[in-house]
């Protein structure tokens, strides 16, 4: 899904939520030709009654209020604050990408697609009543509630942003159709505070709720372990019809706004692991999302390029060097100089959970905790 005018969705020069990381990631799949190995598509933003399986209508009465300049205030539900500042046009830009998630959604559960990929989305902070980190409309929330009224009796959310997917769980939190998966920064060392694994559900839906709260400093192979630990078993034992992912780029070692330790190809690895998972536990059916991520010139276009050639079934060697046409287009719109490989260097490697638990290790704690609470409610062995 592309529609140039998703770069719209524009909080201001000040603001680390750039939108030339959109701009850049399309250049970046167009320069790499993979735009040849699928369709690109662009579709209506959302009406009010979609974004309504969702988010409360005084709420979207606020935003569209708040999108008119000069802009009344609305504190009251999260808008005009830091980390949400109004801006023209906001409502218009938020349904928008919220149009293009439910179109994937719908597109890939019809039938005429395998995967779709929509990197403007994952913007899992929006809660039904209020703006929150960076996030106006839930985007990916609204693609799950539209599958369920579409039939849908089961769908998994699996989160790999360094935040926690709070509003995505917030607004599942009580529906046993839906799984969500959480991978993310401890929450005593991030926004939003929330995601303990502890977090698992209410009873008549226990288990819905999933989170793994990962160590400040952690690095691909603990990361990866940490995923392979929690993820697959849990889909197994759910057994969606349909996967939903979201991949924030912001667990890269480079982000400025959090504390992990990836690299592009620990990142690609996650995104190879859910194709995978969705061919497995799903029928093959993939929604993959974008997310945070505010290295926007190092990270983000080759994270989300790298996704779309994942689901393409395009792979892209993370050896191969940068397009040398993108590096000067980079360079024409940023002046910054842009990376010169597809990747950093880094592993996909992990240790298996199965080659035992190490109750010395930060990141084997965290995994345990999570086993400990959720997969009794499922059935599995912690």
């Amino acid at each position: 899904m592309w529609d140039e005018a998703v770069t719209g969705y524009d909080f201001g020069p000040s603001h680390p939520m750039d939108p030339i990381r959109l701009s850049l990631t399309m250049r970046l799949v167009e320069t790499l030709s993979l735009d040849r190995e699928t369709a690109v598509r662009s579709v209506p933003a959302a009406g009010d009654s979609t974004l309504r399986l969702v988010h409360h209508p005084d709420y979207i009465d606020a935003v569209r209020r708040s999108s008119v300049e000069p802009a009344p205030p609305a504190e009251e539900y999260g808008i005009g604050t830091t980390d949400t500042p109004a801006f023209p046009g906001m409502h218009e830009v938020s349904s928008l990408i919220v149009g293009q998630s439910v179109a994937a959604a719908e597109a890939v559960w019809r039938g005429e697609t395998p995967h779709a990929v929509n990197f403007a989305g994952g913007l899992h902070h929006a809660m039904p009543g209020a703006a929150g980190g960076f996030c106006v409309y839930n985007d990916a929330a609204i693609a799950i509630a539209r599958l369920l009224e579409s039939g849908a009796e089961r769908v998994a959310y699996v989160d790999v942003d360094v935040h926690h997917g709070d509003g995505v769980q917030a607004a599942f939190w009580d529906d046993p159709r839906v799984l969500t998966i959480s991978v993310h920064e401890h929450p005593r060392a991030l926004f939003p505070g929330t995601g303990w694994p502890e977090e698992c559900g209410p009873p008549h839906a226990a288990g819905g709720a999933v989170n793994v709260a990962i160590p400040p400093g952690t690095a691909d192979a603990g990361w990866l372990r940490a995923l392979h630990a929690v993820v697959p078993e849990l889909l197994e034992a759910f057994q969606p019809q349909f996967l939903v992912t979201q991949h924030g780029a912001d667990t890269h070692v480079e982000d400025p706004l959090a504390h992990l330790a990836l690299s592009v190809d620990a990142q690609r690895a996650a995104m190879a692991a859910c194709h995978d998972w969705a061919h497995a536990h799903a029928e093959g059916r993939w929604l993959a999302l974008g997310g945070g991520g505010y290295a926007v010139v190092d990270v983000v276009p080759r994270s989300w390029a790298h996704l779309v050639a994942v689901a393409s079934h395009a792979p892209v060697d993370p050896a191969r060097p940068v397009p040398e046409e993108w590096r000067r287009t980079v360079y024409a719109l940023t002046r910054q100089d842009a990376p010169r490989s597809m990747g950093d260097g880094g592993t996909a490697r992990f240790r298996s959970w199965e080659d035992g638990y190490d109750p010395a290790d930060d990141v084997d704690r965290a995994i345990m905790a999570t086993r400990k609470a959720v997969f009794p409610t499922h059935g599995l062995l912690a």
